[in-house]
């Protein structure tokens, strides 16, 4: 299996592929590659509707010249990577998830700072942490952090040290959801509302209602959804699918 960096080649595969409305693991196989790669590629170009193989061979270029001209700054200074974590794949996996958050819409800063969180061991990290890691300014950080407490995603508590630490809980996407699931709730009764104003029975009124019936629809099922899943969110190592934990018994039968 090949290894190093995509040639230019290869990303012209990878577009004619997608192009072809081939999965991820059949361009890969092409490539005779690791799917994984594939994925981070298109992530971190644009994703499957917007890659191109030029630019992200260009854009791929630039980054290894800013790595090789920032290496001399960071020589003797890099982090070691816990539980014997390949530092590159780290890197490359915390660039492809800021592109996938990116594309869903978030600030790039608010991206980065996310990942830097979700990829700590600890869930927690201070600014001055987040300014060393990222390379940015404070100002930079602080306004990154403040959205993301503004959306509920994060939480700051002080420290023993009198520091600000920035916390991701495991329960953050919960709330996230049931936030996003109140906003619909809203945006469902305004629909009504503007159906009763012009008229029931008129096309614009039953537009309105149709767009509520589906948009209260969808919200009471991810309501629902979320609820039943919640306790995926505080699964611990333990009791992961595989685990050496033993099994409960079933209904009705003894031990």
């Amino acid at each position: 299996m090949p290894g190093g960096r995509l040639t230019q080649q290869e990303r012209q595969q990878i577009a004619l592929g997608l192009a072809d409305g081939l999965a991820y693991a059949e361009i890969a196989r092409r490539l005779d590659r690791p799917t994984s790669t594939v994925t981070r590629e298109v992530a971190r170009n644009g994703g499957p509707a917007g890659y191109r193989a030029d630019l992200a061979h260009r854009a791929t270029q630039q980054r290894v010249r800013r790595r090789r001209q920032a290496a001399p700054a960071d020589t003797g200074r890099k982090e070691p990577q816990a539980h014997g974590r390949d530092a590159e794949a780290v890197r490359e996996y915390e660039e492809a998830f800021t592109e996938v958050l990116v594309q869903s819409g978030l600030p790039r800063m608010v991206a980065r700072v996310m990942v830097c969180l979700y990829t700590t061991d600890s869930g927690s990290v201070t600014a001055s942490e987040l300014v060393r890691r990222l390379q940015v300014s404070p100002a930079s950080v602080s306004k990154a952090v403040a959205f993301l407490e503004g959306q509920g995603l994060l939480r700051r508590e002080r420290d023993e040290r009198r520091r600000d630490r920035y916390i991701v809980d495991d329960d953050v996407w919960y709330q996230s959801m049931m936030a996003n699931a109140r906003a619909e709730a809203r945006l469902v009764e305004t629909a009504r509302q503007g159906a009763r104003v012009l008229g029931p029975g008129t096309p614009a009124a039953v537009r309105l209602e149709n767009i509520a019936d589906f948009l209260g629809f969808v919200r009471e099922s991810i309501v629902r959804a979320a609820e039943q899943a919640r306790g995926i969110l505080h699964t611990g190592p333990d009791t992961l699918p595989g685990s050496a934990a033993e099994p409960e018994p079933e209904p009705g039968r003894q031990g």
